[in-house]
C-alpha cells in the first residue's frame, strides 16, 4: 500500500528533480529501492505521475518522472494535510516541553542549566 508520507516525499522530490534515478530517490527518502519502484508504479497507475524514457549521452536508458496535473493537485492536497498534522504535533510538543520545564523548575533541576 502506498502510504502518504512516501507518496508526498516522492511527489515533492520529483517535482523538483524529475531526472533522479530510483536509486537516488531511495537514498534521499531513506527507503528501499524496491519500495521506490513499487510506489512509482502505483503513482503512475493513479495518474499522478508520468514516466518519460530517453537515452542520455552514454546511451544508457534514463527516465524523467513528471507530475501530471492530477499529481500536482494530489501533492497540494497532501501538503495541506501534512501542514495541519505537523502544526498539531508542534503544539503537542510545545505543551509537553512547557510541562517538563515546570516540573524541572519545581524540582530545582534547571537552576544551573542553560537553555
Amino acid at each position: 500500500m502506498l502510504d502518504e508520507t512516501t507518496h508526498y516525499g516522492l511527489l515533492k522530490t520529483l517535482e523538483e528533480n524529475p531526472g533522479l534515478s530510483q536509486r537516488d530517490l531511495a537514498k534521499r527518502l531513506g527507503i528501499s529501492l524496491g519500495k521506490v519502484n513499487y510506489c512509482l508504479n502505483a503513482l503512475v497507475e493513479k495518474g499522478s505521475l508520468k514516466i518519460n524514457n530517453f537515452r542520455n549521452s552514454d546511451n544508457k536508458l534514463a527516465y524523467a518522472y513528471l507530475l501530471t496535473p492530477r499529481g500536482v493537485e494530489e501533492k497540494a492536497r497532501i501538503t495541506v494535510h501534512f501542514l495541519k498534522y505537523k502544526m498539531q504535533e508542534y503544539e503537542r510538543l510545545r505543551t509537553e516541553i512547557e510541562e517538563l520545564k515546570r516540573e524541572a523548575e519545581q524540582k530545582g533541576l534547571l537552576e544551573n542549566a542553560h537553555e
